[in-house]
């Protein structure tokens, strides 16, 4: 594992690691948590992308009113 420096407001980490806390973990893990998300949406909007271009061959027919679309 690798070590990083950050720096933030000093009252603004007190109030992260008493939400930590209080959630039963150390400021350490809920980083390391969030960091996860957020490489995730970075793969994950890269998916999307990929996806979508391998449906653009998909056709739904036309244009569908609010009362077509929302017949069951």
């Amino acid at each position: 594992m690798k070590n990083i420096t950050l720096s933030a407001d000093e009252d603004l980490i007190e109030r992260a690691r008493a939400v930590a806390r209080a959630q039963r973990r150390t400021l350490n893990a809920a980083f390391r948590e969030w960091l996860q998300q957020f490489a995730q949406g970075q793969a994950d909007a890269r998916g999307f992308d990929t996806l979508m271009g391998q449906l653009h061959h998909v056709d739904a027919g036309g244009r569908f009113s609010r009362d077509q679309l929302n017949e069951r």
